[in-house]
Parts: structure tokens; C-alpha cells; sequence
């Protein structure tokens, strides 16, 4: 129980990511959101691992920086939604399929998304927890949020028509203050 717990609360950061996507997409599709899912369900899943593996060798390095580099990428990514939200504004062609839904950019979300994930499980190391059943949780939640996410995007952009954009990339410049918020 503790675990869906923390699984819910891990996940949050992934839907909101995946519902300004799905807002860019405009009418996702179910292959769309899979995708999405996937990538962001087993970065959530694989990096409690790597947190509960790691948390020998790099504990106090990683502890300093994990906030500000979860900041960072999504700083970056929302700073990039804002000005394609100013081209398209301008005339511009809109974000396509292609930059939306590129391995690179979904890579970096899935990053910037799981560092909490990968705190867990340096703090599960610190109680002698088995970081793997935990971790399958975690994947499968955050899969499935992450999934709806992305069609819930639609609805939102029928709401947001033109500033999807603007919308998307305040929401994850918003999640990365929160999280250097939460960590000083």
C-alpha cells in the first residue's frame, strides 16, 4: 500500500509532462500515447534501481545536484515549447509528431521526470528495502498515467487551442521550480 502511495506520488510529475503532450500532439493517438507510457513508465521503473544501487558510491555528490539537474532539462524543454508556442504565434509551422514524440526529447523528459524516483531508491537502500517489486509498481503506475495522460492532452487543447504551447512549457518549468523548491 505504501508503495502505490509512493508510486501516485512519483507519477505526478510524468502525467502533467504527458498531458502538455498530448496537448501539443492535438489528437493523440492510442500508439502516441503507449509510446509515451513506455518511455516514462520504465524511466520511472529503472531509476529507483539505479538510486538503490548507486546510493553506495555517489550519495552525498548526487544528493547536492539531483533538484538542479531535474530543473535543468525541464527548464530547457518548457523554455523550447514557450518559443515554438511564439513561432507558431508568428506563423511558424506548430511542433510536429516527429519533435514531440522524438526518442532524444522523450528521453530527456523521462530523465528530468525520474530523478525523484531515483531518491526513492536511495532511500530505500538506507532501510534495507527490496527495491525491485517497488520498482515494477512504480513502472506500471506511472505507465498507465502516463498513457492517459497523453489522450487527456486533447481535451485540454480544445480548451487551449492556440497557447497549447505557452500552457505546455509554463507546466514543466513550473514542475522543475517546484522540485528546486521542494529540495531547499
Amino acid at each position: 500500500m505504501i508503495v502505490s502511495g509512493i508510486a501516485f506520488g512519483l507519477s505526478f510529475d510524468a502525467f502533467a509532462v504527458s498531458l502538455s503532450s498530448g496537448c501539443a500532439l492535438r489528437r493523440p493517438s492510442l500508439n502516441q500515447a503507449l509510446i509515451v507510457g513506455l518511455w516514462f513508465g520504465l524511466f520511472q521503473g529503472i531509476m529507483p534501481i539505479l538510486g538503490w544501487l548507486s546510493s553506495h558510491f555517489f550519495i552525498d555528490t548526487l544528493k547536492e545536484w539531483e533538484h538542479w539537474i531535474a530543473f535543468g532539462l525541464l527548464f530547457l524543454i518548457g523554455t523550447k515549447m514557450i518559443y515554438d508556442g511564439y513561432r507558431t504565434s508568428k506563423g511558424c509551422d506548430p511542433p510536429g509528431e516527429g519533435e514531440i514524440l522524438h526518442p532524444l526529447r522523450l528521453c530527456l523528459l523521462a530523465i528530468a521526470t525520474s530523478i525523484d524516483a531515483f531518491a526513492v531508491g536511495f532511500s530505500f537502500a538506507f532501510i534495507d528495502y527490496n527495491i525491485f517489486p517497488s520498482a515494477v509498481i512504480i513502472c506500471i503506475i506511472t505507465f498507465i498515467l502516463s498513457t492517459i495522460g497523453i489522450l487527456a492532452g486533447e481535451k485540454l487543447y480544445m480548451l487551449l487551442e492556440d497557447k497549447v504551447e505557452y500552457a505546455g512549457g509554463l507546466i514543466l518549468i513550473a514542475i522543475g521550480v517546484k522540485i528546486l523548491i521542494d529540495h531547499m
